[in-house]
């Protein structure tokens, strides 16, 4: 499968609401997908809740947009090897 050029910052912005927030919530460090979404809702009082259909789907979007990776096997807390952690891309910070 071929994969579409990445699209200039100027042309991602305004972000969906979710993707928005998910950047946010990553921005003080690298966070997992059950630690995204319940900073999410946290933050902003429950008015933006993600489920995991959501949740996954903007992060997989995210992903491919360059905008957070998620944490290679070695980078990983040791706290539950189960857990994906994702964190910003340097192209994230920028948006």
């Amino acid at each position: 499968m071929k994969k579409s050029p990445v699209r200039p910052l100027a042309e991602l912005s305004p972000l969906k609401p979710a993707r928005f927030q998910i950047l946010l919530a990553i921005s003080q460090g690298a966070l997992h997908g059950f630690a995204i979404r319940e900073t999410v809702e946290r933050r902003t009082d429950g008015r933006v809740k993600l489920w995991p259909a959501n949740l996954y789907g903007s992060i997989k979007d995210l992903t491919e947009m360059e905008l957070l990776e998620a944490l290679s096997e070695d980078e990983q807390p040791d706290d539950d090897q189960r857990r994906q952690y994702y964190r910003l891309t340097q192209r994230g910070r920028e948006l």
